[in-house]
């Protein structure tokens, strides 16, 4: 009896040593790797750009200024990004969209 017993336990130890090395080979080399992203940057608080310079009426005809918030693909970037406050960022489409109206923004990019 003894020696089936010392049988099976050594059968049962290579067994789990066996699945055991390699569950842990991935476990811990999952846990170990660090990600792609390791650091974390401080992301600084975005101020709007109207506020800040104290400019009460967004134009349509200042096309500089409106480009500014205008994608290359022609698409109005989004608060967000931009760090506009809403109220700015409502008056800034209506005068983009406006501006595109009269054509002195594109619609979309050329191809």
């Amino acid at each position: 009896m003894s020696e089936e017993t010392t049988h099976r336990a050594s059968e049962s130890g290579s067994s789990s040593s066996g699945h055991g090395s390699s569950n842990s080979g991935q476990g811990s080399s999952g846990s170990s790797r660090p990600r792609s992203g390791g650091r974390k940057f401080f992301r600084r608080k975005k101020v709007c750009k109207f506020c800040t310079e104290k400019i009460d009426s967004v134009s349509y005809r200042d096309v500089n200024l409106l480009r500014q918030f205008v994608a290359e693909r022609g698409k109005i970037v989004p608060r967000r990004l931009t760090g506009v406050c809403t109220t700015h960022q409502r008056r800034l489409t209506r005068a983009i969209k406006q501006a595109r109206n009269i054509a002195l923004l594109p619609f979309a990019a050329r191809y």
